[in-house]
């Protein structure tokens, strides 16, 4: 089998509320992986409010000229190839973006010619994956907050994210434990810094938020920065999570021997696709640490079902109802792996016509 052609492009996507109060859009950079056995790989990255995607899509047309003629179930091989393609390019932020595109949609054309889902061709772990709500956003007012977590508690999600934007600790505290009194004992919460304080600033927030028993505090300091990081996590009371905005298996072991997080979050659309996603996840089982991905549960769910140190997929609901053919579902706080070959998402119908920008 041989790639014949790679098609991309860029589709923005209106987000359903409440979060569009925070983020109206988001964009998709899309690379279908075409074979001369009719097979067809899917392959995204999503591009978290639009910012960048069309540096990320000019990346991708970089890179598939690495691909043309190659048998897409040489994975590891195309991923490497693609990897060195410009080695004075790090392949960190867009440049990360485009090859997870491209390695995602190579391993969705592989598990189609095997006809196995994913977590199956890595070695299953489990099927059913528990999930966390996710959202919470800074401009949501408090009864858009708690009717959010209340949504997400409904399907018997246990967990429930929420960020912590407002300069004052004091009013943050009051936000997360106004969502604590509404969804009550059974739902256990986490926070998300998205990088806006200081190491000082972290420790006086976590200090005002021990009592709540939060699963994890997270991204407290630019992800660019380690040490701080590190500084973070050893002198705050609730476990720290990081990850999203870091790239490879290099980073992500440096987090580690700091003892930095206790949980680790790798994008697969950013931290180079599934498989340098995978490395992450082995990696951190070495080392006793948890691996939460970022967002994209439809597609995450597979990293998560066959890691042993795999903990909860990110169920945020971001897409629009006609842009995948079918979306995994969530029940009692759980996601069932869909057993379809490849990781199993297809797009509609017509919605690349609709959302092409």
């Amino acid at each position: 089998m041989k790639v014949t052609a790679v098609d991309t492009c860029v589709l923005t996507v209106p987000t359903p509320k409440p979060m569009a109060l925070q983020y109206p859009q988001h964009k998709l950079v899309v690379a279908q992986i075409d074979t001369d056995q009719g097979i067809r790989g899917l392959g995204y990255s999503l591009v978290f409010g639009g910012g960048g995607a069309e540096a990320v899509h000019a990346y991708v047309e970089r890179l598939k000229p690495a691909l043309i003629g190659e048998d897409p179930t040489y994975v590891e091989y195309l991923w490497e190839k693609m990897f060195r393609v410009d080695m004075g390019m790090k392949k960190q932020g867009a440049a990360a973006y485009a090859l997870s595109a491209l390695d995602i949609g190579l391993w969705d054309a592989t598990g189609k010619a095997f006809g196995k889902p994913l977590f199956k061709l890595w070695g299953a772990v489990r099927h059913r994956i528990p999930c966390y709500g996710s959202g919470g956003w800074a401009k949501y007012t408090l009864d858009d907050l708690v009717r959010e977590a209340e949504k997400y508690a409904a399907q018997g999600c246990r967990y429930y994210k929420m960020k912590i934007h407002d300069p004052d600790p004091k009013i943050n505290r009051a936000r997360v434990e106004a969502v604590k009194r509404a969804v009550g004992p059974d739902v256990r919460l986490m926070v998300d810094v998205n990088q806006r304080l200081d190491v000082l600033g972290n420790q006086r927030q976590a200090a005002e938020l021990e009592h709540l028993d939060l699963v994890w505090y997270e991204e407290p300091v630019l992800a660019d920065d380690l040490k701080a990081c590190e500084e973070v996590a050893k002198s705050i009371r609730i476990p720290v999570a990081t990850g999203e905005n870091n790239y490879t298996r290099y980073e992500f072991r440096e987090l580690i021997e700091r003892n930095a997080a206790r949980y680790l979050m790798p994008d697969v659309c950013r931290a180079n696709g599934f498989s340098e996603t995978l490395k992450i996840g082995h990696l951190a089982a070495a080392h006793g640490v948890a691996v939460s991905p970022h967002v994209v549960h439809e597609i995450s769910l597979h990293v998560v079902g066959a890691l042993q140190n795999g903990f909860l997929v990110e169920y945020m609901d971001w897409a629009p109802p006609d842009l995948f053919e079918e979306q995994p579902e969530c029940r009692g706080g759980r996601f069932r792996i869909p057993d379809r070959p490849g990781h199993g998402m297809a797009l509609a119908r017509g919605a690349i016509e609709k959302y092409r920008t």
